[in-house]
């Protein structure tokens, strides 16, 4: 502002000046009374050989001023008065933006690592804060959100009060029946065996069952259909668009006839559209509840849980409310007598994943918070940067700012001047950041495996994002600006003003800041994948390696005979084994088994698997005492069962075969002992597991394949059986280790990110390190030409520049430890089976750290070493 000012002023004494503009000075001078002083004094004192402007002239201008014509012709109302301001702040913005720009094209190297390190942070931020706000979204579109929940049953297992979801059957009915707070009532169970046939497309994909009242409960959109009765038919089905597309291209579905296994017509009576990323509901098709009834998969047994059950309450019904009431629903009806129901609510359904104690706590919540943190970390680290380098170039602006004082400039000026320097800085790194976002979305996608999208058309986006990037800037000058601005003129325009040093000053806790995050961020990396390594070569009991699974399904049960002896001819297997469920799948648990020697208050659940055949054959899993299951040799293994080490060691069996043991079904007795095997978590302890002989109910067919031919050779082989007995069928199968390694893919999420915002987190020090020493380095030119004429050497030299920096990582690193030491003990807590964190990792990193930040200091500290003392020392 104080510029524009002058600049009238010149026009007054060079006679160049309009009407307009003076009383545009008039007024400005008399909003600012000191700097009319100053022109005030300039014009009384000023002289000139040929003045275009008389003494008279200027008395007079002066007079205005003070008596106020100028003011009343600034502030002749309150519109016109708030217009003058907007005028001068719009005027003083302008200049502060033409500054700004002669600052960043003065200084394009620091700038350019403002810039850089300010929009990779911003990118990083961005992409951590699209997933937050996708896992904070998860079905929270749905209308009646507010009055849905889901029943849980609830008792004491093993000692410890456990939850969980599946629920049985007649529960949902006997609910809106019996209480009328209840609205509606819907039972869903996944399914993914049917297979969608029409014309000679066939389909086999992830489907659900519902009752008729799912979509008054949900609200995902029926771009065609009656929501109302889309359901109500038993042979009704609902496709998503996506299913739609492939089954019926362009054409019309619905009232159109799709045929499910081949042994009944289902009518398409509407059109889903396609599910959102933000729901934990995955379906391309639903079709009624009752249909389970005509495929025999319905049982009103109430201590069979197998299907999830939501409820719509009425207006005004609470959760407490709700779960009084249904607290002893079980003990209202035959069967179960142990357990509680009680009410989880739908905004709690994705982020409250995990239940202790009795109650619903974070598990994802926990996930969400930590990234959130390392957004904002990361944002902050890169704003580290920008405060270190504008105070490190202090020197340089020292007497810009005393010049600028002399001239009548007041701090709050400075201070906008400098925040608005910060602001272009971090708009145009926010527009380099967005496009960083844009390139890195398509990877990240992959990372945490949804599909997330910059919505660019919302409104609210664009004022998040502006929001954000004023605050980062903002927080990224707040500092720079306070310091600078804070110069007395005096001082800067003798020379004698100091730049930072001692032992504690801001820029050096910022620096030690930047890097104890950063070397946190290295070690909870080198922790989490030391966890995933540790779980990944766990002993997991069976061997995973050329074994093949296939789901039962169609005619597959029917003629099993044919196919296994097929199969053992063909030369492609070299044994085979049916179970309920895949061995590293637990489908069913049961806590009513009892023995002998059970204590009467015990509550055991034991996991549960069923076989046929040569299930420690095809496994091979090792067989501890007596001998495996065989139905075909031993028609009574029926009721035979093997138990795992820690089921034999429950039950405190000091022989534990030929004991018996009693089910809800009749009485088993027990023929083998096997060797504990990982089921459902790596990363939790072993399961007691009772595995038991069945000849049908069974789900799984596992292959071991014959190693002496190739994996390629074997799987046509083992296809064309399965096309030859279950034609209408596609062959689907699945490997071992595959589905093993799937295990895991939530930790490596984890790890991925953050090993990626760890990286961001060390190139933005680095940067900002690199920059800082740069600065320095220039700062010290004379000192450096001085030593090296006294003799210093080059390394001598170089370890002096570097030292500093080097002390500062030191501090840091041990700063660092224990933070992280007790972030990730804590975090590995939440794993029963887990790692030790290592002193090596700790050390390693401390090396690293240290490399790293002396390969980015010493480049600068060699090149001012290096340096001609006679051009640095030539003006002394």
């Amino acid at each position: 502002m104080e510029e524009h000012v002058w600049d009238l002023v010149e026009k007054f004494i060079s006679g160049d000046i309009s009407r307009a503009e003076v009383k545009e000075l008039q007024s400005l001078l008399v909003l600012y009374p000191k700097l009319y002083l100053l022109v005030k004094d300039f014009l009384i004192t000023y002289q000139d050989p040929y003045p275009q402007v008389s003494p008279q002239q200027i008395q007079a201008f002066l007079k205005k001023v003070e008596h106020g014509e100028a003011k009343k012709w600034g502030v002749k109302s309150t519109w016109k008065k708030l217009g003058n301001v907007i005028t001068r702040e719009a005027t003083m913005a302008g200049q502060f933006f033409k500054v700004a720009v002669r600052n960043l094209q003065r200084n394009s190297s620091i700038s350019a690592v403002n810039i850089s390190g300010l929009a990779v942070g911003i990118a990083g931020a961005v992409l951590i804060l699209l997933w937050v706000q996708n896992q904070l979204s998860y079905d929270q579109f749905h209308t009646n959100k507010a009055r849905i929940y889901q029943v849980f049953n609830r008792t004491k297992i093993n000692g410890t009060l456990q939850a969980w979801p599946s629920t049985p059957m007649p529960l949902a009915p006997a609910l809106k029946a019996d209480y009328g707070q209840v609205e509606e009532s819907v039972r869903t169970n996944w399914v993914g065996s049917f297979v969608l046939k029409n014309g000679d497309k066939k389909l086999e994909t992830q489907g659900l069952t519902a009752d008729p009242a799912f979509l008054k409960l949900f609200s995902f959109p029926l771009l065609k259909g009656n929501a109302n009765t889309a359901l109500n038919n038993v042979h009704s089905i609902l496709l998503t668009q996506k299913l739609a597309k492939k089954l019926f291209g362009d054409t019309d579905p619905v009232g159109k006839f799709i045929a499910v296994d081949s042994t009944a017509n289902f009518t398409v009576t509407g059109v889903l559209k396609n599910l959102p990323n933000n729901t934990q509901f995955s379906f391309e098709y639903i079709v009624p509840f009752d249909y389970m009834k005509e495929v025999h998969w319905y049982n009103t047994d109430w201590q069979f849980n197998s299907l999830q059950t939501y409820v719509m309450l009425k207006k005004g019904v609470t959760e407490a409310t709700a779960n009084k009431l249904f607290k002893d629903i079980y003990r209202r009806y035959p069967g179960e007598k142990l357990n509680d129901a009680f009410v989880h609510p739908m905004g709690k359904w994705w982020l409250y994943s995990n239940y202790e104690n009795g109650r619903f706590v974070g598990g994802r919540l926990n996930t969400v918070h930590l990234f959130t943190v390392i957004a904002l970390l990361i944002i902050f680290i890169a704003c580290i940067n920008y405060m270190n380098l504008g105070t490190a170039r202090s020197a340089r602006r020292a007497k810009e700012v005393g010049i600028r004082k002399v001239a009548g400039a007041e701090r709050l000026w400075l201070i906008k001047q400098f925040l608005g320097e910060s602001l272009l800085v971090a708009f145009v790194a926010g527009a380099l950041g967005l496009v960083l976002v844009q390139l890195a979305l398509p990877w990240f996608n992959g990372v945490v495996d949804r599909t997330l999208l910059v919505p660019y058309d919302k409104p609210f986006f664009w004022l998040v994002a502006v929001g954000f990037i004023i605050l980062t800037g903002v927080v990224a000058g707040s500092y720079p600006a306070f310091y600078l601005s804070a110069f007395k003129p005096v001082k800067v325009l003798k020379g004698t003003v100091q730049a930072m040093h001692g032992l504690i000053n801001p820029r050096r806790v910022l620096v030690v800041v930047q890097f104890t995050l950063a070397i946190v961020f290295i070690i909870s990396t080198t922790v989490i994948y030391r966890q995933i390594n540790y779980a990944q070569k766990r002993d997991t009991g069976y061997k995973v390696d050329n074994l093949v699974y296939i789901y039962i399904k169609g005619d597959i049960a029917k003629n099993y005979t044919t196919i296994r002896n097929d199969l053992v001819n063909s030369g492609a297997v070299s044994s085979i084994t049916r179970t309920s469920s895949p061995i590293q799948d637990i489908w069913g648990d049961n806590d009513q088994y009892q023995w002998d020697g059970k204590s009467p208050g015990l509550r055991q659940s034991f996991g549960e698997n069923s076989t046929d055949h040569d299930f420690t054959k095809t496994f091979g899993l090792k067989l501890l005492a007596g001998r495996d299951i065989d139905i075909a040799a031993n028609p009574t293994d029926t009721s035979a069962v093997l138990l795992t080490e820690q089921a034999a060691k429950i039950m405190n069996f000091k022989n534990p075969v030929g004991q018996t043991i009693k089910a809800w079904n009749g009485n088993y007795h027990v023929v083998g002992i096997v060797k504990n095997y990982v089921a459902i978590s790596p990363f939790a302890p072993s399961l007691p597991i009772i595995i038991r002989g069945a000849d049908r109910k069974l789900g799984t067919i596992t292959l071991k394949l014959n190693t002496q031919n190739s994996v390629a050779d074997n799987i046509n082989k083992i296809s064309t059986v399965f096309k030859q007995y279950n034609p209408n069928y596609p062959f689907d199968f699945k490997f071992l280790d595959e589905s093993y390694r799937i295990k895991f893919q939530e930790e490596q999420h984890i790890g991925q990110m953050v090993a990626v915002f760890a990286g961001l987190t060390i190139f933005i020090s680095c940067l900002g390190l690199f920059a800082l020493a740069a600065c320095m380095a220039e700062g010290r030119t004379k000192e450096i030409g001085i030593r090296k004429v006294l003799g210093a050497s080059v390394v001598r030299i170089t370890a002096l520049l570097t030292g500093d920096f080097l002390i500062l990582v030191l501090i840091a690193f041990a700063i660092a430890c224990p933070v992280a030491w007790w972030l990730m003990n804590k975090w590995l807590q939440g794993y029963p089976y887990h790692t030790n964190i290592n002193w090596w990792i700790f050390g390693l990193t401390g090396l690293a750290s240290v490399l790293i930040a002396f390969s980015t200091v010493s480049s600068q500290a060699i090149k001012a070493a290096l340096a001609n003392p006679a051009k640095s020392l030539k003006t002394e």
